[in-house]
């Protein structure tokens, strides 16, 4: 196939693009051409902004493709610019979506038919993520226009662009650091190995079945938070020196009543201007991201830090046969041997004032 990637010189989307070219297909990828990376051979660069419309419709008004693979639509306007730009030019267009659409769950695991949160509590990520959905459902309905909806749940692997989630416990468990686990420990995550969701992407191409459906596309195990760090300490080779925090104290933490003093958190916060309220659902977003970065967590403004988060893929099994490769440890272990051979292990610094004040809270009589 003759394919357009929307991205693909960064983490999610250059694992895409190496698949689609170790699989045979004919590979061009459009970004605005800040990231400096070396693509597999035969693959075509486009440079251009695609927040600028009029650059968009001369660079792409005569294209062609079989499939374009949007990896950063993150506005309804960037959605419907591509419906502009490819209706009747192109045979699918696979949209790259989040797990941050759903409403939290007490029965799980969540399909793609769960209800989907557009309340107070959601980001502006989120929402517009929804709003993407929105117009490409639409005009599959109106117009059979051929799109593909594709949440992706945490990802893990080799470049990572949000290193305050699997690096920050490596780099937590190399320095022999007490690890803090919030409450028993019980509460259950998931997350994808990135190398499985391009083969996912690259399975969903040119499959009709899926024109106007909605794929999650997450991980085939399940972990506890405990889990995730008797995992990651297994592959590192280090014994973890775990601290369980008390439920009250997380419970005092995630509502406020408690604070300690923070350090700078190395992943970006979100933007939360949906609501006339922004400036005090920030600093409770970013309260609540400090407690998310002891263990990996998705979406503190929506799930509790003792909620359960784990999504079905049955969906993309039953309709293309795709499933997970990787187990956990093992995506675990492909990750680590990247971030040793790229040196990540002594150059990576993270500040840990949080987790050293809580400690010496834990500690005070």
């Amino acid at each position: 196939m003759r394919v357009l990637v929307v991205g693909g010189t960064q983490f999610n989307g250059l694992a895409l693009v190496r698949e689609l070219v170790r699989t045979g297909h004919d590979v061009t990828v459009l970004n605005r051409g800040r990231t400096q990376v070396e693509l597999p051979r035969g693959v075509s660069r486009l440079v251009c902004d695609r927040t600028d419309p009029a650059a968009m419709r001369v660079l792409l008004g005569g294209c062609e493709f079989d499939c374009v693979q949007d990896m950063t639509a993150y506005h309804p306007e960037d959605v419907e610019l591509a419906v502009e730009l490819f209706r009747g030019r192109v045979g699918h267009y696979i949209f790259a979506s989040s797990t941050v659409i759903y409403a939290t769950a007490r029965i799980l695991p969540i399909g793609e038919d769960h209800p989907t949160e557009r309340g107070p509590d959601q980001v502006e990520y989120g929402l517009h993520k929804l709003l993407c959905e929105d117009v490409l459902i639409r005009e599959y309905r109106e117009h059979a226009f051929p799109a593909t909806i594709v949440p992706f749940s945490m990802v893990m692997g080799p470049r990572n662009l949000v290193p305050d989630r699997e690096q920050r416990m490596f780099i937590r468990l190399l320095q022999g650091r007490e690890v803090l686990i919030p409450g028993h420990g019980a509460a259950l995550g998931q997350i994808c190995y990135v190398d499985d969701q391009a083969r996912a992407l690259r399975m969903l191409m040119g499959n009709p079945i899926t024109f106007g459906k909605r794929y999650n596309v997450t991980g085939r195990q399940w972990f506890t938070d405990e889990g995730y760090v008797d995992t990651i300490a297994a592959v590192l080779g280090v014994d973890a020196r775990k601290v369980f925090v008390p439920a009250p104290v997380m419970d005092a933490l995630w509502d406020g009543e408690l604070t300690l003093a923070a350090g700078q958190a190395t992943a970006p916060l979100v933007d939360l201007r949906t609501s006339p309220e922004a400036a005090q659902r920030q600093a409770v977003f970013e309260r609540r991201m400090q407690l998310s970065q002891l263990i990996q967590k998705l979406s503190p403004h929506l799930y509790r830090w003792d909620d359960s988060a784990v999504f079905s893929t049955e969906r993309i099994r039953r309709d293309i046969g795709w499933e997970a490769d990787y187990s956990f440890a093992a995506a675990v272990e492909h990750t680590y041997d990247w971030f040793r051979r790229e040196g990540l292990d002594r150059t990576s610094h993270f500040d840990f004032t949080f987790e050293d004040n809580l400690l010496a809270h834990l500690r005070t009589p």
